[in-house]
């Protein structure tokens, strides 16, 4: 659903670059773990389960505000795919912000490795210890984490294409700040 608004609220917009900037760093921190044998990993271990909870949560909020406050209307002369594919990508970003940080979840939970957030305080296990599932799971999470990435560089594409090519308000909808030539 959209609204007449020409822009996201402002706790929207907050949280869509909070966001974005905390599954970059997942994605970068991801590889760097998958890429290295030194104690580095456990580092980056500490900090990829916290911030992958956090990721979780702050995408729960984000959709409970989308479907309070909905998303501004996409410009009236904008094709029918593009407007399909903006809609399917974000049924496919969201999918992902819920189901990467529950996978990876379930995935520990099934290893029965503990998930620490921060000091003593752990998340219960969601999911039967399970050798097998959670060789599945880390394979979902893993293949799904280049999809997630691959996700990534399109939205960002397809921002940027509406912003220097069609030049039709779409990256203003989302943008941190207004410039003295954007209208409200």
């Amino acid at each position: 659903m959209t609204t007449s608004r020409k822009r996201f609220t402002a706790p929207q917009r907050l949280l869509h670059w909070l966001m974005a900037i905390c599954i970059l760093s997942m994605l970068f921190i991801g590889v760097g773990m998958v890429s290295t044998v030194t104690t580095k990993y456990l580092t980056l271990v500490q900090i990829h389960k916290p911030l992958g909870i956090a990721i979780l949560v702050l995408a729960l909020i984000r959709l409970s505000l989308r479907f309070v406050f909905h998303a501004p209307a996409l410009p009236a002369d904008m094709p029918e795919p593009m407007r399909l594919a903006a809609e399917l990508s974000q049924y496919v970003l969201y999918a992902l912000m819920i189901g990467m940080p529950l996978i990876g979840w379930g995935m520990l939970s099934a290893a029965s490795y503990p998930v620490v957030l921060f000091g003593s305080v752990h998340l219960p296990s969601i999911l039967p210890v399970s050798p097998s599932l959670h060789t599945l799971l880390w394979h979902a999470h893993y293949y799904l984490a280049f999809a997630f990435f691959a996700t990534i560089l399109m939205h960002v594409a397809a921002i940027l294409f509406h912003k220097l090519v069609r030049k039709d308000g779409v990256f203003e909808t989302m943008a941190p700040v207004l410039t003295h030539d954007q209208p409200e």
